[in-house]
């Protein structure tokens, strides 16, 4: 299974976990998987449409998936997922 890494903004909802592992065959169904063990995950990394929101960057072994296939984006079990929230400077 895949890794997924959780920034630390979101580790509440993974009973603290830096990393877990989720099924799926790309970005969309790990996403999905990982709502189903950690209730809520989802909606603070996608919008209401599914497609994950301007201010989160999900990268699947430091290629980012916006210049991949976003939700699309394949996955093998060996892949690691890292979740990273956007930070905006003044």
């Amino acid at each position: 299974m895949p890794t997924v890494r959780i920034p630390t903004p979101l580790r509440k909802l993974t009973g603290d976990l830096e990393v877990v592992q989720a099924a799926g065959t790309n970005i969309n169904e790990i996403l999905h998987s990982l709502d189903l063990a950690f209730p809520g995950l989802k909606e603070r990394i996608c919008d209401e449409h599914g497609a994950v929101r301007r201010f989160v960057n999900v990268f699947v072994n430091d290629e980012d998936i916006r210049f991949l296939e976003e939700g699309a984006t394949q996955v093998k079990d060996s892949d690691e997922i890292s979740i990273v929230p956007a930070i905006a400077g003044g």
